[in-house]
């Protein structure tokens, strides 16, 4: 069963499983000086809106390194895909800001056992 798609990627336990989602949104207020009186503020609209998905793979109990691949090359195409979770909620388009991995456990020829990752998205619309 899916737990999210970004784009054509869908977010899997025999793909990426990620163990936790983290989700940080802002919103913009512009703020006026006033003598003797707090400042005035106005609403600007939304800031930021980041997701943050970290989990571990360990093929081939949980996910696959090539989907990992995939996903890099899908951040390297530069565009934003819509990301719709697994009850089909479009939550915006978002594009990979960054991967981070870190391999351990290896085996004699150097291939990791357990990847520890983490993946940056921002909202571009």
């Amino acid at each position: 069963m899916p737990l999210m798609s970004l784009g054509m990627f869908i977010f899997a336990l025999d793909s990426v499983p990620y163990e936790q989602l983290a989700r940080r949104q802002s919103w913009r207020h512009g703020k006026t000086e006033r003598v003797g009186a707090f400042p005035a503020s106005q609403f600007l609209g939304p800031a930021e809106d980041m997701i943050s998905l970290s989990g571990l793979l360990v093929p081939p109990i949980a996910g696959d390194f090539g989907s990992m691949r995939v996903l890099e090359e899908l951040a390297s195409q530069g565009e934003a895909h819509p990301l719709v979770d697994s009850e089909g909620v479009v939550w915006g388009h978002y594009d990979i800001e960054s991967i981070d991995r870190k391999q351990s456990v290896l085996m004699d020829n150097g291939v990791p056992r357990k990847t520890d990752f983490t993946i940056e998205l921002r909202r571009v619309r």
